[in-house]
């Protein structure tokens, strides 16, 4: 069911309230209250916290510095299962932007299944961590959970990363063009979405789409992310570079008249 304008709202705040205080030591505190407040679904705690976790990070203060691995395995005495999850959303969601991808799978070996079936983000992190490690049995784990999400775009996305980061997988180009085809309007206004498309068709072989794509990821990055620019213009140049090799290895195929 689509959120109410209203619903929307109340989570923005949720997130500001965090973010108004991200160089401090309560953000992850204030946070996990506002959404308990809200009693937020798994849903609503991975947009929100996905967001947040990325932006405490590039900030110099992240859920890594304030939090423990203990708010991810253990639920304590009184927090509320709300809390719990918000802390273990933001702890992970950070280890995943830092490519910490054994100790993700080490954390969520310690968190009752339980859990984990109510909590399908986190089973997604769990894919994450094994795809990224280029582990073929994380593509089963995925398939599990693109059959519990329905397609909830933010946990899309972390599997589009897992697949990305892990460059020995079987298939590889071939799921991260149908994850991104799973993604609303197939992704076409969602520039990591066309960044991840991009590096599939140029491992593919089809540069021409895959510069279509990377093209279309500038136009749509939003200004002053220098580090995903960074991201974009660097599969630019491997593009253009493949393309040339390629082009480079044909003529030396080709036979010369004698």
């Amino acid at each position: 069911m689509t959120p109410s304008p209203e619903r929307n709202a109340a989570l923005a705040r949720a997130a500001s309230i965090a973010i108004e205080t991200v160089a401090g030591t309560q953000w992850p505190m204030r946070l996990a209250q506002a959404l308990r407040d809200l009693d937020a679904t798994w849903q609503e705690s991975a947009e929100v916290c996905a967001d947040v976790a990325w932006q405490a990070r590039a900030a110099g203060n992240s859920a890594l510095v304030l939090l423990d691995p203990e708010h991810v395995t253990e639920p304590g005495p009184g927090p509320g299962p709300v809390i719990w999850r918000t802390y273990r959303h933001l702890y992970l969601s950070t280890l995943r932007y830092d490519f910490r991808c054994r100790s993700i799978e080490s954390l969520l070996n310690q968190v009752p299944l339980s859990v984990l079936n109510a909590d399908p983000y986190s089973w997604a992190l769990y894919a994450f961590a094994r795809l990224g490690q280029s582990r073929s049995d994380g593509l089963a784990v995925m398939e599990q959970v693109l059959a519990t999400a329905s397609d909830h775009p933010k946990t899309l996305h972390v599997l589009l990363h897992g697949v990305w980061l892990g460059g020995l997988l079987p298939g590889r180009a071939d799921a991260l063009l149908a994850l991104v085809d799973r993604l609303p309007e197939g992704g076409g206004g969602d520039p990591i979405a066309q960044f991840r498309k991009a590096s599939a068709l140029r491992a593919l072989g089809r540069f021409h789409q895959a510069r279509t794509a990377i093209e279309r990821a500038l136009e749509l990055l939003p200004p002053g992310n220098l580090a995903v620019h960074a991201d974009l213009v660097r599969e630019h140049t491997l593009i253009t570079a493949a393309h040339d090799l390629t082009q480079l290895a044909r003529r030396r195929r080709k036979p010369t008249s004698q």
